[in-house]
């Protein structure tokens, strides 16, 4: 099918950065001018053309949908046509300038059209479908397999830090000891705080000398 652009979301499609599939110069038969020189862009099943390569503006766009590409009658032109059937017959004539051009040109249309698009889909779900009835269901049993529970660990459950005293060292090594069984929050809350207050508590402390040292002697 066929429409005059006059919908912006066409127009942006047209004059976007999206990928091209191809692109040239092709003679349009129109039926009062005859053939005429315009610039064709194929975008997915979007074959816009316009009166100049630069234009912006598409002068129109033929929607590649129950469709199929032939070739025409005058080989002299190197033409080919789109041709539509359905309520209202039509075809789109199109002329390459040379025999590689219009082959070219063909093929691409063909595999643009949403039709040849679901062959493709199909005869990719046939093969899945025979390589999987090919695939021995022994092969299926050969795959990896997760080491059986108790030899796997909470890695989280692994207390490992150097910069800990010697007493959180301790408590770490404990920890480590127990990795093989799952270890609550509560549970690590218990074994390490109440080093940390004592820890905190030690630190106090030496503060505390520390600050009565610097005191003078005498005081007035």
């Amino acid at each position: 099918m066929a429409l005059k652009i006059n919908e912006k979301v066409l127009s942006g499609i047209a004059s976007s950065t999206s990928p091209v599939d191809r692109e040239g110069w092709l003679n349009k038969k129109e039926s009062s001018k005859g053939f005429v020189r315009r610039w064709f862009v194929l975008k997915g099943n979007l074959l816009f053309y316009f009166e100049k390569k630069d234009d912006r503006e598409p002068a129109g766009v033929i929607i590649l949908v129950g469709c199929r590409v032939e070739l025409d009658d005058d080989d002299k032109l190197f033409t080919f046509k789109i041709v539509f059937h359905g309520m209202q017959d039509r075809a789109y004539v199109l002329g390459a300038e040379s025999q590689d051009s219009m082959e070219l040109w063909m093929k691409a249309l063909a595999c643009a059209g949403f039709d040849y698009m679901k062959l493709m889909v199909a005869d990719l779900q046939r093969q899945i479908d025979e390589l999987e009835e090919s695939t021995p269901k022994s092969s299926l049993n050969d795959a990896p397999k997760a080491p059986p529970r108790e030899q796997r660990y909470n890695p989280f459950n692994r207390v490992q830090d150097a910069g800990m005293s010697k007493q959180t060292t301790a408590a770490g090594t404990e920890a480590q000891n127990s990795s093989h069984k799952d270890i609550t929050f509560h549970e690590l809350h218990l074994m390490f705080g109440k080093q940390i207050l004592q820890d905190r508590e030690e630190w106090i402390r030496k503060k505390k000398q520390e600050t009565d040292l610097e005191k003078p002697l005498i005081q007035f």
